[in-house]
């Protein structure tokens, strides 16, 4: 299965699987006592989260569909964005945009369509964060910098 899901995939496992295959990561880890290893693999879940709390908490406006954006011209992947009003956030919201701006974890678009009160940003997940830092990806490459993410992270802790 595991030639066939490279890509280009000709075969999706579907929900079922990734979720029977979470959980045996989860009951082997709790009942192995790999409490600590088990954590290594979920870091970038974690981080993720993290980078994701200001839309999962509506601090700032949250869409339904949050994965990059597929571009048929250029084949390529390109991080996917939120258009809102200013007046939309509240003050956390506002802080939380300003703070990510000065550290570069968020592409911040001020002034844009007709009117100057639209903010537009890009969705906080980590595949958008390495599409902000990387630029449109196709997505092959994309899969290999995250595995590189997860594999380096794994071996700063071994």
């Amino acid at each position: 299965m595991t030639g066939r899901s490279r890509y280009p995939s000709s075969v999706f496992v579907g929900d079922t699987f990734c979720y029977f295959s979470g959980m045996t990561f989860a009951v082997v880890g709790i009942l192995g006592h790999f409490s600590k290893t088990m954590l290594l693999f979920f870091i970038p879940q974690v981080l993720n989260f993290l980078y994701s709390v200001p839309q999962l908490l509506h601090l700032v406006p949250c869409p339904r569909h949050r994965l990059p954006r597929y571009n048929p011209k250029t084949n390529l992947l390109e991080m996917s964005t939120t258009v809102f009003k200013v007046s939309d956030l509240n003050v956390l919201g506002w802080l939380c945009m300003r703070v990510f701006k000065v550290l570069r974890l968020v592409h911040l678009k001020e002034g844009t369509r007709e009117k100057k009160d639209y903010v537009e940003c890009n969705n906080l997940t980590l595949i958008n964060f390495v599409l902000l830092w990387r630029g449109p990806t196709h997505e092959e490459t994309l899969v290999q910098i995250l595995l590189i993410i997860q594999v380096n992270i794994i071996s700063a802790f071994r």
